[in-house]
């Protein structure tokens, strides 16, 4: 539905007039104290009342998306405020502008593991590529990603000159992205004069092989040599890549003599990268390498509680408690699950129950196993015919050696738990041997039909 532009509209306002302009702009000055900054920004910077129909306002949003998440999300707190100013107000509804250009790209994408609405472009600086989501006032910190945490702050404290490289690992959704974009959003902020700049491997790479195809290799060079701050995600896809390997190292080296500070990402440790030089793990060790594992479950109710409050919702204890025990995944699986609740309540118009938690996710989550380290060994052993003591012990004999690493690797992956968790329930092992054991079992995946039927089959047992 559209309408013709007005020029102007007056409304009952408390037995005085205001304009539409007014009216509104005095509605956004409330909902800015009570939403997040990049949520206003997000979803109310391009707002405003078209006209008054009757009893009911025409607002103006920017595009579906917008329309969508104040229709589910910001209806009722619209409607309330504005009935607070004219009592005769029953109803909004909501029209997209259509003189603004529409982009080809308007199309729901995932944050943190649930489908949410694309920033707008001007929120992004194309300049250094960082997401003003990330910052650490919206980081939640728990046991679990404490120490990365110190690792960032002392960073940004002492750029290029404390732990530089800084090189922080973990599996997806552990929250690596977030904290190494506001360490950059940070020091944007308290030193506007430093070059920062954000981007993935994936990128570095497409971008040098442009260089390479157009001959322009010294202006590539120079691109990324001017920063002061050179953030990079995801450093494993460099795999393989020998070329691009090249010119990091090359590129490292000239930051790092210079003072400039180095972020590195990856999903595993630098030394378990397949296919990366030791030349360049040599770089990225010399730093600080930190690890941000699965959170305990202190923090993913640390994490729920505060990603419950900035969407305006309330749990109760018992709800964040059952929903942190039942979503065995990691953070972007609790978001998932924390706003497949929230749009439940909404349409309920009611209070989130533990009842409400488990028909919502019974039929999205995969059960929760309870089965002991123990357990798993005896499984295993048995699977392999080798007695359960060997599993523990320092021998190296080959027969030992396979299952015992199948134990590791099923006990990472299929139960979330440490490598250093794992290292000492298992005969009180490092637990670098326990990320090697791991990388063994999944690179030998990749190739070997047998050690993939027994994967299976022992997931069965563990199963039954």
């Amino acid at each position: 539905m559209e309408y013709e532009p007005q020029h102007i509209y007056y409304i009952s306002f408390r037995h005085s007039f205001m304009d539409p302009k007014q009216l509104w702009e005095s509605i956004l000055a409330e909902i800015e104290l009570s939403v997040s900054k990049p949520a206003f920004s997000t979803w109310f910077k391009d707002t405003h009342i078209v006209k008054r129909d009757e009893n009911t306002i025409i607002l103006s949003v920017p595009n579906a998306f917008a329309r969508d998440m104040f229709q589910s999300r910001y209806h009722a707190i619209v409607l309330k405020l504005l009935r607070d100013r004219d009592h005769t107000i029953h109803a909004v509804e909501y029209v997209i502008n259509r003189d603004e250009p529409k982009r080809k790209d308007d199309k729901p994408i995932i944050m943190g593991g649930t489908a949410s609405l694309p920033l707008p472009e001007s929120l992004v600086n194309k300049d250094d590529n960082l997401n003003p989501r990330y910052t650490f006032e919206t980081f939640i910190i728990g046991p679990f990603n404490e120490l990365a945490h110190a690792a960032a702050q002392a960073v940004i404290k002492s750029p290029g000159l404390m732990y530089n490289p800084l090189f922080i690992y973990g599996s997806t959704g552990h929250g690596k992205t977030h904290l190494i974009q506001a360490i950059g959003n940070h020091i944007k902020t308290v030193s506007p004069g430093k070059r920062v700049f954000y981007m993935t491997s994936e990128k570095f790479g497409q971008d040098c092989m442009n260089a390479l195809q157009t001959q322009k290799m010294a202006v590539f060079k120079e691109k990324y040599r001017k920063y002061d701050v050179l953030i990079m995600d995801d450093i494993q896809f460099f795999s393989e890549k020998q070329k691009f390997q090249e010119e990091l190292f090359h590129l490292f080296n000239t930051l790092y003599d210079n003072n400039k500070q180095v972020i590195f990402s990856s999903d595993k440790h630098p030394h378990f990268i397949q296919g990366l030089e030791d030349r360049l793990k040599s770089r990225m060790s010399a730093g600080m390498i930190v690890d941000i594992p699965q959170p305990d479950h202190e923090s993913r109710i640390a994490i729920l509680s505060a990603k419950a409050r900035l969407q305006g919702m309330s749990l109760s204890s018992e709800v964040i408690d059952y929903l942190s025990k039942a979503v065995a995944g990691n953070i972007r699986d609790l978001e998932g699950a924390l706003n497949t609740l929230i749009i439940h309540s909404q349409l309920k118009g009611r209070e989130v129950s533990v009842g409400d938690v488990k028909n919502v996710i019974k039929n999205n989550q995969k059960p929760k196993k309870s089965v002991a380290v123990k357990d798993i060994v005896k499984i295993i052993s048995d699977f392999y015919s080798i007695e359960e003591g060997s599993i523990y012990e320092k021998t190296r004999r080959k027969e030992v050696i396979k299952p015992r690493q199948m134990i590791m690797y099923i006990l990472r992956e299929d139960f979330n738990i440490s490598y250093p968790s794992i290292g000492e329930k298992l005969g009180g092992r490092d637990h670098t041997t326990v990320i090697h054991s791991c990388e063994k079992i999944k690179t030998d995946l990749k190739s070997d039909q047998t050690l993939e039927q027994e994967l299976s089959q022992i997931r069965n047992l563990l199963s039954v």
